[in-house]
């Protein structure tokens, strides 16, 4: 057997490289209009995909397509005003897709309530569990993980029932491992009163990681795989000192950019990752390892 020559390895190379295109394929994703919602957003876009753009806010979804519009023209991005935690919202746009011929065949559940810490305000301290009230607890999962329920069932239902496709859920490194509280402390402010990261936002991550496996054993015969990525802390112009604390329980020394994402989402979300099922790619510049 002769050794292969450059022309038949390149030929090797470009099927592989294939395997990430998505042109003709239409890409769902909610929360779009947020910071890493538009980099999914964009993710997509770069390999081919039509994208449409969930959120609750109009102007902020047309804020994030004009943002987009350097990537692709403006008939591949479509935007969509849509509540995932409500049902008659989610099946609202799901009839909207039906009838203008778009079949959603990757679903990117990233919508979410990431409520900032910031504390020190010499109040009543809300973020912490003694004092967290119901109605955010009920508010915060019926957006992080209940939208994520209600967008799989009625989107991905139709994919089983169409060939197939994809579904991420966007959940986070705080999905493996419990929030180190002492990065959010505030110097001079007394124990009762020091800002944490709430409950719900670890249980609504690790949920969706909980939902990503279910699914994903669910309507595999059907086509339909499901994984779930767990993106670290991404740099947003956040507090020297803050970022200092963070960056220091990272092995690669600092937070994310907010861009070092999208290769993620177009693997699990082409056929370049179509063996992959039922996992969670934790993409935290490897402070789980620690």
């Amino acid at each position: 057997m002769g050794k292969p020559t450059i022309k038949s390895e390149s030929s090797k190379l470009q099927t592989v490289l294939n395997k990430f295109d998505l042109t003709g394929q239409t890409a769902l994703i909610t929360g779009a209009a947020g910071l890493l919602g538009r980099e999914h957003a964009a993710a997509l876009l770069e390999v081919g995909a039509t994208v449409v753009l969930t959120d609750v806010s109009e102007v902020s979804l047309n804020t994030a397509k004009s943002l987009l519009s350097v990537l692709a023209p403006l008939d591949r991005i479509v935007t969509r005003v849509m509540d995932v935690s409500q049902p008659a919202s989610v099946n609202a746009v799901a009839e909207q897709m039906v009838s203008e011929g778009r079949h959603i065949r990757i679903l990117v559940n990233n919508a979410a309530i990431d409520p900032k810490v910031v504390g020190g305000l010499g109040i009543q301290e809300s973020s912490r569990l003694e004092n967290f009230a119901l109605d955010q607890w009920n508010l915060q999962i019926s957006v992080g993980l209940t939208g994520a329920f209600l967008c799989s069932q009625v989107f991905g239902t139709a994919m089983a029932q169409s060939g197939g496709g994809v579904i991420l859920n966007i959940a986070s490194d705080l999905s493996v491992f419990s929030p180190d509280q002492r990065i959010y402390r505030k110097a001079g402010v007394t124990e009762d009163q020091q800002p944490v990261k709430p409950v719900t936002y670890s249980v609504i991550k690790a949920g969706l990681v909980g939902l990503t496996k279910y699914l994903s054993t669910y309507w595999a015969d059907r086509g339909v795989r499901t994984n779930a990525l767990s993106p670290g802390g991404v740099f947003n112009g956040q507090g020297d000192e803050f970022v200092k604390r963070l960056s220091a329980l990272i092995p690669l020394g600092r937070m994310a950019q907010v861009d070092e994402y999208r290769s993620a989402v177009q693997f699990l979300c082409s056929d370049a990752s179509s063996y992959l099922n039922g996992q969670n790619i934790v993409m935290d510049g490897g402070r789980s390892t620690w």
